[in-house]
This record gives C-alpha cells, structure tokens and sequence, in this order.
C-alpha cells in the first residue's frame, strides 16, 4: 500500500476541485440548495459525470472507469471540502458497490450512473431495519420503512430486505406507487436523509447477499464517507489557519500566540492521523481480507469524534465570526458533527475496535 498519491491520482483530485470550486462552489452552489431536497442541479450532476467520478467504480463493460476505491475516496475528498451536497455518495460509491457485491446482473443501473443518466440510492444499511420482500404470485413487493440518503434525487432505489431468508437486493423506481418519502432533516444541512416507506410497492430482485457481503457493502461506504469527513475536516482547518494569520490582537495576528499554535497543530495531527486511516481502509476495500477491511472501517468509523472536533476547534479560532450565518465554518462542522452520527456514534465503533485487539 502506497500512501502517496500517482500522477493520475493527482490530476483526477486537482480535476475534481477545480470542477468545485469553478461550477459548484458553497457561495454559488452549496448555500443555494440548502433547502432543496434533492442537493444538486443537472448541470453539476452532468458536469461530475462528464468528468468520470459518477463511473469510478462502475465497471469498463458497462461504461465505467473500473477504478479502485483509492480512486473513489480521492474524489469524496475533495466533495468534503467543497462541502458538496449531491448524492454522489450514494449514486457513484454505495450503488456500485451494492450491486457489485451482490452479483447483480444490472447493466443498465451501471451504465446509467456511469454516464450520469441513472441516480440511484441505496438502504437501508443495517440488517433487520424494517424492510421485507412479500411474494404475490410472480411478482415481489415491498413493505415496511428504511432510512436512506439522497432518496429524492434519486432515479431509482436498490433496496435491501428480507427475502427467503437472506439479504435480497431490489430495485424500485423512486417516484413509483406504492413509494412515499419524508425528508428528515438534520444537523447537516448539506446531507439529506429520506425515511421513505413501502407499501406493497412492486419491486425487481437483483440478487441476494451474505451477512458478510452486505456488511462489506457497509464497510465501503463508511469508509467512503470517511473520505468525505477528511476532505470537510481540511478544508476548514486551512480556513482558520489562513484566518489566524491575518486577524490581529494587541497589535499582532493571533497566530504568533502559541495557544492559538497549540490549536492550529492539533487540527493538522488530528486531520493527517484520519488520512492515512482513512487511505489505509480505501486500499483495504479492494485488497485486503474481511478481516482487515472491517477493520480499517470500524477505525475510520471510531476516530469520527476527534475528526468532528476539527471543526469545533476551527470555530474556537475564528470566535464569534465562526457563528454567523454567513461564514462556512458552521457549515463544516455540521458536516462533521453529522458523519460523527453516521450510522451510529463513535462510541459503539471504539468499543467493538478494542473488543478486537484483546
């Protein structure tokens, strides 16, 4: 495993923060759909796709660039730090990844989210949360509630449930009867959650997975939406860095007082022990054994706290300035706050972490 990135690497993040930062930037873009369920507009989507990173991880016979999740995490990067609100977490990371894992034999949901035409989202991501496939005759419907992200920019939903007594995989057309939908609203106004239900909505089975194979699927976007934290976590660090060295106090920028120092320095060791941690578990998704990968998620997972604490210490540099609506720093530390809560807290991840290193 390499930490350091390759000159592909480096033009596909240097492409994919200049496309940010140019066409969908938080001034023009973020702050514009704050309040729009569905996070993006066509034009970024189709911007992301034309770029390739909706098709990273799709595979070349269906159109995609058949890249790795170093690849993925790259791109999830630098969405973080632009604070980006689409659902490309979801279309171009858990999507892929799902059917992938599934053995599902869905060329067309692959080579729609490789070009950009197909949005899809994927939950719910614990096993038993209340979703199960009913057999009518020929056909299956669904029934029940699941909690999934990006839901209303979606094209169509690939749903687990239970069926014949494993994990199935089915896709539902998003806006199809029997679908409904509510937005749950959260501590990050960048993200956006659906609790969406079923009722006897008709569904077509993908295929089926393994407790390991969907944990797996688990895992991938854990550690995707690590990537995402890292990239929110060093775009605001460098945002109060840059801060303290031109506010001044008693004459001098708040950067020469070594408090302020004290401050600055644990963000940067805080930001880099996520990056490797995080670069560790993108490699481990595609190279390493179950063991190791599950791993690496439940590290990513666990260090989510201190990685949420970045943006409260940003905040304690920039003062009162750091609390008004018009600065970003609010911002990114709640997309941090809301990657702590992702799928839990990290204090049930720190606990099954130490369980294992008995």
């Amino acid at each position: 495993m390499n930490l350091e990135l390759d000159d592909d690497q480096l033009a596909l993040r240097d492409t994919a923060r200049r496309f940010l930062a140019e066409k969908a930037s938080i001034a023009t873009h973020v702050r514009a759909l704050l309040d729009d369920e569905t996070g993006t507009t066509t034009t970024v989507w189709r911007g992301l796709a034309d770029l390739g990173t909706t098709g990273l991880l799709v595979p070349t016979e269906c159109g995609g660039a058949g890249m790795t999740m170093l690849e993925a995490g790259i791109v999830a990067e630098e969405l973080g730090a632009a604070l980006h609100p689409g659902p490309w977490l979801s279309a171009a990371v858990a999507a892929p990844r799902a059917l992938l894992r599934a053995g599902a034999a869905a060329p067309t949901i692959l080579t729609g989210i490789a070009d950009g035409s197909t949005i899809a989202a994927v939950g719910p991501l614990e096993i038993g949360a209340g979703v199960a496939a009913v057999e009518r005759g020929t056909d299956i419907g669904l029934r029940g509630s699941a909690v999934m992200p990006d839901a209303a920019a979606a094209d169509v939903l690939l749903v687990f449930a239970e069926f014949r007594g494993s994990i199935g995989l089915f896709a539902v057309p998003a806006h199809f009867a029997g679908v409904s939908m509510t937005w749950e609203r959260g501590v990050d106004q960048t993200r956006r959650r659906f609790r969406v239900e079923f009722d006897d909505a008709a569904a077509h089975w993908l295929g089926s997975l393994s407790p390991g194979a969907f944990g797996a699927v688990v895992d991938d976007v854990l550690i995707a939406t690590a990537a995402d934290a890292v990239g929110a976590a060093r775009a605001v660090m460098q945002l109060a860095i840059e801060y303290a060295k031109v506010r001044k106090q008693f004459g001098q920028a708040i950067g020469s007082f070594q408090a302020v120092q004290h401050l600055c320095v644990d963000m940067f060791e805080t930001v880099e022990l996520a990056r490797s941690g995080v670069i560790h578990a993108l490699w481990a998704a595609d190279n390493a054994d179950d063991e190791e990968r599950h791993l690496a998620a439940l590290r990513a997972k666990a260090f989510a706290g201190r990685l949420a604490g970045v943006g409260d210490t940003a905040i304690q540099i920039f003062g009162g300035i750091g609390y008004t609506w018009e600065h970003d720093s609010h911002l990114y530390l709640k997309r941090l706050l809301g990657w702590s809560a992702f799928l839990g807290g990290p204090d049930r991840y720190l606990i099954e972490v130490g369980g294992r290193l008995r």
